[in-house]
């Protein structure tokens, strides 16, 4: 979970009811529109209910977004480096490419200017948790003589997801999965890492 120790005190039904009504009010509204008033009528919780769990809206979506996208993009390890990085990019391409988690973080992500908070939870439970699985998987597979010794795994990192975000962000079509294929080739290269 994305809040305080004090989620550890929610209704595991409540909880769900609330993300599932953000996350609907979300697809029917924008992101603009909804409001903690409206996603605890629809979960039929209080509103007082959520501001004791999480912040604000941002923060329920943002909780929403995290476990739909460890869910979709898992860090796994088959031995073949390639295979297991287009795993991982696809799946935050397919949970950013589709309502209601693309246009959600896209929201979330245009208060990170003003809400230093956010952001902070955005980095520190989302961002940085996500990229160090990269990174150590990258490092496996350092270890194991598929990408050279100096490499700069975290700066491969940043090569990886860049393309992904960029496009999130300015609304351009998401990669599909030969595009996918064809960016982790690039970066495996830039690695100086042999060819699968």
């Amino acid at each position: 979970m994305i809040t305080s120790p004090t989620s550890l005190r929610r209704s595991e039904s409540s909880r769900r009811a609330t993300l599932e009504a953000a996350l609907d009010l979300c697809t029917e509204r924008g992101y603009g529109r909804v409001t903690v008033e409206a996603i605890a009528a629809r979960a039929g919780v209080s509103k007082k209910t959520i501001y004791r769990w999480w912040p604000s809206k941002s923060a329920v979506l943002l909780e929403a977004f995290t476990e739909a996208l460890v869910q979709a993009a898992p860090s796994a390890d088959t031995d073949d480096i390639a295979a297991d990085l287009r795993t991982h990019v696809n799946g935050a391409v397919g949970v950013l490419s589709v309502p209601p988690f693309g246009p959600a973080y896209a929201g979330i992500l245009s208060e990170l200017h003003h809400d230093d908070e956010l952001a902070e939870t955005i980095r520190t439970q989302l961002i940085e948790p996500r990229f160090d699985e990269v990174v150590v998987r990258l490092r496996v597979a350092q270890e194991r003589g598929q990408i050279p010794p100096g490499a700069d795994l975290r700066l491969a990192v940043e090569m990886l997801y860049g393309p992904v975000y960029y496009r999130h962000v300015l609304r351009k079509p998401m990669q599909d999965p030969e595009a996918v294929a064809s960016l982790v080739d690039h970066v495996l290269r830039a690695l100086g890492a042999a060819a699968g």
